[in-house]
Parts: C-alpha cells; sequence; structure tokens
C-alpha cells in the first residue's frame, strides 16, 4: 500500500508531467451590462440554462442565442431593484444586494439551491418566484461567506462550504494573505432541516462535489491547494483523507455524468507579491480515484483572470469567473 507522501508526489508528477490542451472559445454568453462574476453554472432538469449568478446580486438564466440571459431571481430578501441593479463592483452595497456564488439544482424537485456569499445557503422554487433562505444570518447557525454547492441527486442532500467565519466575500484580497483556516464543508438535509459540519479548520474551502454514488464528497481548499474526499458511506464513513495536492489555486468542482470531476485550477508563474507575477488559469478532470485525465488551459480565453468553474453537459464544456463578464462554450 502506497503511503501518502508517495501518493502525494505521484499526483504532482503526473499533474506537472501530463501535457496540457488549449481551449477553443467557442462562443461567449454575455451577461447584461454592466454586471460581471457568472461564478458557477447550473442546468435543470429540462436542460435549460446555463443559470448563472451575476455581481449585482441576481440570477439569470439562459434563454437562447436572441434573448440572451433573462432575469430569474435574487437572493436578496429585501433587495433594492434601484440601488442594486447593474452593480458590477464589490462595494458595502453588494452585501445588501447580495452575491450568488454556488449554484446546484434539486432535479428531483426542480429547487435551485444557492450559496450566496452574504446570505448564506438559499432555495429557489422552481419558477423563480419564491425564495428561501435556510442557513444564514437570519438562522441562528449563521453563516459569514458561503461559496461553494453541490446537491446529492438521489437523496437532495445539499453540500456547501464555508469559506471564512473571519472574512466576506469584500475582504477576499485580505483573506487570500491571511493564512486563514476558519472554513468549512456543511450538509444541509431538506428532510429534517438540520445543519451538520462535516469538516472544519479548512483554509478556504471553496468548491464541493458529490460522487456519482453518494459515498463521498469532495470539498477544494484554495489557500491549501489541495482537494479532500469526505466518506459518507461504507467502512470509512465519517472519515476524510487527501485526495489531491495541486500545483495551483482549486476552486469549484464539478462531476459529469460519468462520475468524474472537473476541478477549476488557477497557477502562478513567478514569486508572491510580484510585479510580473502572472496567473494561468484552467482546470484538471480526474476519475473516483484522483488519476488526472485531461488538463485544459484557459489563459487564451481569460487571460490572466481567475477561471472559478469548468462543467461538462451533454459534452459541452462550460466555464465561468468571478471577474468576467460572460460565461463561455469551448473544447479543448
Amino acid at each position: 500500500m502506497l503511503n501518502m507522501a508517495m501518493v502525494v508526489t505521484t499526483t504532482l508528477v503526473i499533474f506537472i508531467l501530463c501535457s496540457q490542451s488549449v481551449a477553443i472559445l467557442q462562443k461567449k454568453l454575455q451577461l447584461p451590462s454592466p454586471v460581471t462574476g457568472p461564478e458557477s453554472l447550473a442546468f435543470d432538469r429540462n436542460g435549460g440554462g446555463p443559470y448563472v449568478g451575476s455581481s449585482d446580486g441576481r440570477i439569470f438564466k439562459y434563454i437562447g442565442p436572441n434573448e440572451g440571459f433573462k432575469e430569474y431571481a435574487f437572493t436578496s430578501p429585501n433587495r433594492n431593484k434601484t440601488i442594486c441593479d447593474g452593480l458590477a463592483d464589490f462595494s458595502a452595497v453588494q452585501a445588501k444586494c447580495g452575491r450568488p456564488l454556488g449554484l446546484s439544482f434539486n432535479h428531483q424537485t426542480g429547487d435551485l439551491y444557492v450559496a450566496d456569499a452574504y446570505y448564506g445557503l438559499v432555495k429557489v422554487s422552481p419558477d423563480g418566484a419564491n425564495v428561501t433562505q435556510l442557513v444564514g444570518p437570519a438562522q441562528a447557525n449563521s453563516t459569514k461567506f458561503a461559496d461553494g454547492l453541490d446537491v446529492d441527486s438521489d437523496t437532495g442532500i445539499v453540500y456547501f462550504t464555508e469559506a471564512s467565519t473571519n472574512f466576506q466575500l469584500k475582504d477576499f484580497q485580505t483573506l487570500i494573505t491571511s493564512g486563514d483556516n476558519s472554513g468549512s464543508l456543511l450538509r444541509y438535509d431538506p428532510s429534517t432541516n438540520q445543519t451538520t459540519v462535516l469538516l472544519s479548520n479548512l483554509a478556504v474551502p471553496s468548491g464541493v462535489a458529490v460522487s456519482k454514488d453518494g459515498s463521498f464528497v469532495l470539498v477544494s481548499e484554495y489557500l491549501s491547494n489541495r482537494v479532500q474526499r469526505v466518506w459518507l458511506k461504507g467502512p470509512r464513513a465519517n472519515s476524510s483523507e487527501l485526495f489531491m495536492l495541486l500545483a495551483g489555486r482549486p476552486d469549484n468542482i464539478k462531476r459529469n455524468s460519468r462520475g468524474q470531476f472537473w476541478i477549476s485550477v488557477n497557477s502562478y508563474l513567478g514569486p508572491p507579491g510580484s510585479p510580473r507575477r502572472t496567473m494561468l488559469p484552467g482546470g484538471i478532470k480526474v476519475t473516483e480515484n484522483g488519476l488526472i485525465l485531461q488538463i485544459v488551459s484557459l489563459g487564451a480565453e481569460y487571460g490572466t483572470q481567475p477561471a472559478s468553474e469548468i462543467q461538462e453537459y451533454n459534452e459541452t464544456l462550460y466555464s465561468g469567473s468571478l471577474l468576467a463578464s460572460y460565461a463561455s462554450i469551448f473544447t479543448p
């Protein structure tokens, strides 16, 4: 049996040596100007979408090439459209308008679950009209910075991350230099309305994805350059282990229909603090055992902007970014 040091070393060697492919942009799905930040994408049970969050607190649904994105819902319970609509920056107003980050549908009920950076875990009804705050500032078990999210398609259980209990999204630049490890992976059970902490003391947990059979969940740690696995079923249930150590900052994780995972990874060239330091956005596709199948570079698409998510849906690749004004469709 390989020890952990050998596993980590092997993973890094494979990651470094594996040849990269450059993603070829097929189409940009432009958000209504001037909003930005389709950080995560989701598709409904009828294949509609993608649905994306935006910098002004709204969730948009892509209708088609003629109509583009149309407003679907928003997460703030007291949102003022006059103040919020068109918000493009990370000002203090954004804490009042909401900031949807992680998105995932429960395909059995049609509900859209949202990890909002300021309002916590939110549920949106299938018609987009009714919004329920499930875990957030209004509840006793509040969150300060909800980030990533996934829904178990069989049980309806929601897994989501709290990036930090010390910082909010508006403090992100301070957060990434702080060495903060106050983040957590949480589980919300809609049948009991109970929230449970599965893993704590995480260094900015960003992405989360449940395995196809529901036996484990993956969670990325942005500041630790790693992905951990938490076992939910079987002989290792309620235990965690290192799944992968990466040569870059991992963000969102999305599972495809074959049970493989796409991990968004943003790497850096140059020493920290250097004015010449360059970001290389991209992503990797891995098996349930952590074997790297594919590495794609998104530098031609996003330049030095970070890619927050890569998702494979119906044999097509989509990407999102916290800073871009569009979501993308591309081929590797």
